[in-house]
């Protein structure tokens, strides 16, 4: 999620939960911050959850 807009940048599969403080490229090659990060609940019965990470995009 774009922290400036709330809209939605892409989705993307992380191997571990990220922290607050990464810095990452997205698929278009911008490089963003991660500002928060929230937990969703997993659906009945799955062990995934829904993570979102609001970012900022880096000058």
């Amino acid at each position: 999620m774009n922290s400036a807009t709330g809209q939605p940048i892409q989705k993307m599969t992380f191997g571990r939960m990220p922290k607050p403080w990464i810095s990452f490229n997205l698929a278009t090659g911008e490089l963003v911050t991660a500002d928060r990060v929230h937990v969703g609940k997993p659906a009945p019965g799955k062990f995934i959850a829904p993570v979102e990470v609001w970012v900022t995009l880096k000058s």
